[in-house]
């Protein structure tokens, strides 16, 4: 006679089914909620200023090689109201987005370009490649004597730091265009300029966009770079002035301002691109 089941015996399977339950959000690739992320991100910026203010706060570290969040806190209130900070600011701002539009202007034509024809490609493609490995702090003594210590000089510098990234990039991009969707237009008609405004340009778009934002991260490293030599206004030249005075706390303050508005300018390019290609998987 086979034993009659115990009311008990499920137990351990409710057991097991919840064990993957609590092991899900250590998954690999296993995707969190946005509350969670949102959760998770702000808890490690606050651990991190804890961090700093348990060191600094506490004697471990010496006001003169790393000032505390209160002391940054109040030299940055100070440059607002005593050393019009807000124009440093808006030019850093001005010269990161003209220099940024300039080469874009320039290098999406290009990538689509060298993407969608093979002899373009092999034509420019060596030398992008090796202009692309070129710092743009290099050029700075060139350009100085070039365009002077104006504006141009430090558009030029954020133009060569990013020109040639977004042109490789966008050509990449282009170029792995679905072959499919290209024999089929060219089954229904379409001509060779037809198929680089119909098929490439439109599936390419999403990933051009995505290109773009990424690039301007990198465009904030090199007008940082541009202001810190020859130049009387901007976040670099209050960064310069502050480590002449040992001024750590402004310093750490310009550095926090160009990562705010980064940051605030990545989320409103992701918020875009969501708009703008809705229909995409980026």
């Amino acid at each position: 006679m086979e034993p009659t089941p115990s009311l008990r015996e499920p137990a351990p399977l409710a057991a097991a089914q919840t064990r993957p339950r609590r092991r899900q959000a250590f998954t690999p690739l296993e995707p969190v909620s946005a509350r969670a992320r949102w959760m998770l991100g702000v808890g490690f910026f606050i651990l991190f200023v804890l961090t700093w203010a348990f060191f600094t706060l506490g004697g471990y570290v010496s006001p003169t090689f790393l000032a505390s969040p209160v002391t940054m806190v109040q030299e940055g209130l100070l440059l607002f109201t005593e050393f019009n900070f807000i124009h440093d600011i808006g030019m850093t701002v001005w010269r990161v987005f003209g220099g940024f539009l300039m080469a874009a202007v320039v290098a999406v034509p290009l990538g689509i370009a060298m993407g969608a024809y093979k002899p373009v490609e092999a034509f420019l493609e060596p030398f992008v490649s090796f202009c692309r490995y070129l710092p743009a702090s290099a050029f700075i003594p060139l350009l100085i004597l070039w365009a002077g210590l104006g504006e141009a000089q430090k558009l030029l510098v954020i133009f060569i730091g990013s020109v040639f990234q977004i042109i490789l990039m966008v050509a990449v991009i282009v170029g792995g265009a679905r072959r499919d969707l290209v024999e089929a237009a060219y089954t229904l008609g379409a001509s060779s300029s037809g198929i680089v405004r119909r098929v490439l340009i439109p599936g390419a778009a999403p990933g051009i966009a995505e290109t773009l934002r990424l690039v301007l991260g990198w465009a904030w490293t090199y007008v940082i770079v541009a202001e810190l030599i020859g130049s009387s206004s901007g976040i670099g030249h209050m960064i310069t002035d502050s480590q002449a005075l040992l001024n750590t706390g402004q310093i750490i303050f310009g550095i926090i301002i160009i990562g705010v508005i980064g940051l605030v300018s990545d989320l409103a390019f992701k918020l875009i691109n969501r708009r703008v290609f809705a229909w995409s998987t980026l």
